[in-house]
């Protein structure tokens, strides 16, 4: 089974609406990036955790804010709610 490539459309996606919110290079960004290298303090972290809710339609809970410390495990964390997302809610259960 292939691996999956290294930047996929939802990669790509966060990664873009993490440059657009710090004014910085999609280029600059990589998936190993940290915030510290990327000089994102807590308060950019809320207009990223916005910008990533309003591209996805998702909700990201505030625990899993404060797991994101990097660019790939924002990518992860993002991937993981829009696959509970996509996922039909079993009767009964909300």
């Amino acid at each position: 089974m292939p691996e999956p490539p290294e930047t996929d459309d939802l990669s790509a996606r966060v990664i873009r609406v993490i440059a657009q919110t710090q004014r910085i290079s999609a280029e600059s960004i990589s998936l190993d990036s940290t915030f510290e290298e990327l000089k994102i303090d807590s308060l950019d972290g809320i207009n990223i955790i916005f910008g990533l809710e309003n591209e996805f339609g998702i909700n990201i809970p505030d625990e899993g804010v404060q797991n994101m410390r990097s660019i790939r495990e924002t990518v992860e964390g993002v991937r993981k709610l829009v696959q509970e997302k996509s996922e039909p809610v079993p009767p009964g259960a909300s």
